[in-house]
């Protein structure tokens, strides 16, 4: 069964892009077919940093334009699908999914949908997310996705029982997704460079390129943790991590070169412990 991957938010500045980029660079490194489409037409900084992954659609409410999402459709039939979602777009979404009948359609011909909502921790991003799982109760497979680079404290969510009680009904992955260094993250969006450039590009530095390569490796196994791409044990071995030599090149690492570049053991447990309360 193939996914169509929205990658959502509904807010701007949540973080989509950044997150539909690493989606990208995960599936390529990790050698899964994926096809990605570029659904933001004011910032459509994805398709302009994977271009030849890419294809073009949008989601409008206008009864001229509200046919040219159906090829996103189309292509999760054959292969799994990437969408960089604008923001303010949950019922140009709701409406197609609702009125085509995807989510039949989805069970005759092998399609699921999978969102994966972006958070910063903030009031309306946190109700957005509440009312995408109201809406779909259950129908559609969600992802919370705990943006670590926009809130560096999520245990105010812990009282919101409303939350939750949806988080537990629905058996809602909680992802964490981490912080990625300002420097390297502008070094990448000036250059329109995707993960795999920056990781050989000699403007970063070797400390540069290795807090590239640690945040990717802390994004990945996050990923990997939500269960959503469903990976054999070979594709999330540590064996495929890539680190960075005294002289910044890249090269593959064994286990334990891996280790040195585990994310602080402290943070990680912080997080599981904030996660399971």
């Amino acid at each position: 069964m193939a996914t169509i991957h929205f990658i959502d938010g509904e807010k701007g500045g949540v973080g989509k892009s950044l997150f539909a980029r690493v989606m990208v660079q995960y599936c390529i490194d990790r050698q899964l077919p994926h096809v990605l489409v570029e659904a933001d037409r004011s910032n459509p900084d994805v398709g302009e940093v994977y271009p030849e992954r890419c294809e073009r659609a949008i989601f409008s409410e206008a009864e001229r334009k509200a046919y040219d999402a159906d090829r996103i459709f189309d292509l999760a039939i054959k292969t799994p699908v990437i969408v960089n979602l604008p923001a303010q777009v949950f019922p140009a979404v709701t409406d197609w999914i609702e009125r085509n009948g995807v989510l039949e359609m989805g069970a005759q011909h092998g399609v699921s949908i999978c969102k994966w909502f972006i958070c910063t921790g903030g009031y309306d991003s946190v109700q957005l997310f509440v009312q995408s799982l109201k809406r779909f109760d259950g129908k559609v497979q969600h992802v919370f996705v705990r943006n670590w680079g926009l809130c560096d404290d999520w245990s105010h969510l812990d009282s919101r029982e409303e939350l939750q009680q949806l988080l537990a009904k629905q058996k809602v992955p909680v992802l964490d997704f981490p912080k990625f260094s300002y420097r390297e993250r502008d070094h990448l969006d000036a250059k329109r460079i995707p993960f795999s450039e920056g990781r050989e590009s000699s403007e970063l530095g070797v400390l540069g390129k290795q807090r590239l390569h640690t945040f990717l490796k802390g994004a990945y196994q996050a990923i990997d943790q939500a269960n959503i791409w469903k990976l054999s044990p070979s594709e999330v071995s540590p064996s495929k991590a890539t680190a960075i030599d005294a002289n910044g090149t890249s090269a593959e690492a064994g286990e334990g070169d891996t280790k040195a570049v585990e994310p602080a053991t402290s943070s990680s447990k912080s997080r599981n412990s904030k996660r399971s309360s």
